[in-house]
C-alpha cells in the first residue's frame, strides 16, 4: 500500500496502522532510531531511496521528507553520486535514574531549566488512597520546563499553602524540588512517584512541540510530611525522548 501525500494519514497502513502522525515523521522516527541504536553508524551509507520506499511501503516524497528532516537535524548528509551517509548520532537528552530525594534535587539543580508559568490558583488536588492526608489549602501552578529553549515537560503541581506563603516569589520563579529541600522547617518524610506511558493530548502536545498522540511519560509525584500530609503533589508529562527507565535487578 503506497501512501499518497494528499490522502488522509488516518487510513490504515501495513506498517504504521492508523497512526495520526504524518507518514514522513513516522519514517524519520524509525530511521533516527536505527542510528541511535547503532544499526547504522557514523560513516555508514543508508539504503537507497527506492529500497526505503519498498521497505516502508510509502511514496518517494514521504521518504524524501523524512530524509530532509534528518539532514536538518545534522544526522545524515547526502553526497551526490554516492548516496546518503550517517554523520552524527542523536544526542541523548534523557532523565537519569534517581533513587533518593537528594539525587532528585541535584538532577533538577543541574538541569538549569527555564520556566514558563501557564496559570496559578488556589485549588485542591484529587488525592488517591495512599497519597496521605490533604492540607487545609493548596497553591496550584501549571508550568512548562525548558532546557536550552526546548520544552521537555509540562507540570501541574499542588503545594501546601503554608509552604507557599513562606516564599511565594521563589515558588513562582524557581524549581520547586530543590527549593523544598532547602527551605527551613520543611520536612519530607515520605516521597514516591509512579511512571506510566501515555499519549500527548492536543494541548500538551502544543506545549511540548510534539504531534498530538505522541508517546509521553506520565509521572505522578507525592511528598508527605511527618504527619502524613501531602505537602506536594505533581502530575508531570515528559516528552518520550527525554525519559529512560533503568531498573537494577538483583539475581
Amino acid at each position: 500500500m503506497i501512501d499518497h501525500p494528499f490522502l488522509s494519514t488516518s487510513s490504515m497502513h501495513s506498517l504504521f496502522g492508523n497512526s495520526p502522525l504524518p507518514r514522513y515523521l513516522e519514517v524519520a522516527k524509525l530511521l533516527r532510531q536505527r542510528i541511535t541504536r547503532g544499526q547504522w553508524q557514523v560513516g555508514d551509507r543508508l539504503p537507497s531511496l527506492q529500497e526505503l520506499v519498498k521497505e516502508f511501503d510509502v511514496a518517494r516524497v514521504t521518504v524524501r521528507q523524512a530524509m530532509d528532516l534528518l539532514v536538518h537535524e545534522g544526522l545524515v548528509s547526502p553526497q551526490q553520486g554516492r548516496g546518503t551517509f550517517v554523520t552524527a548520532v542523536p544526542t541523548e537528552r534523557q532523565l537519569h535514574t534517581v533513587t533518593t530525594m537528594g539525587e532528585l534535587a541535584e538532577l533538577y539543580r543541574d538541569s538549569r531549566a527555564q520556566l514558563l508559568n501557564l496559570e496559578e490558583a488556589c485549588a485542591a488536588p484529587k488525592l488517591e488512597d495512599n497519597d496521605g492526608k490533604p492540607a487545609q489549602k493548596y497553591f496550584y501552578m501549571r508550568r512548562v520546563h525548558l532546557l536550552d529553549g526546548e520544552p521537555y515537560c509540562v507540570i501541574s503541581l499542588y503545594l501546601d499553602d503554608r509552604i507557599f506563603q513562606q516564599a511565594p516569589d521563589r515558588v513562582r520563579e524557581e524549581l520547586i524540588i530543590p527549593l523544598l529541600m532547602s527551605m527551613p522547617g520543611v520536612t519530607i518524610a515520605k516521597a514516591r512517584q509512579r511512571l506510566t506511558i501515555g499519549a500527548a493530548d492536543v494541548e500538551e502536545a502544543g506545549h511540548l512541540k510534539l504531534p498530538a498522540n505522541s508517546p509521553v511519560a506520565l509521572v505522578r509525584r507525592v511528598f508527605n510530611d511527618a504527619e502524613g500530609t501531602a505537602i506536594y503533589l505533581a502530575d508531570v508529562i515528559y516528552r518520550g525522548d527525554f525519559v529512560k527507565l533503568e531498573m537494577v535487578m538483583n539475581p
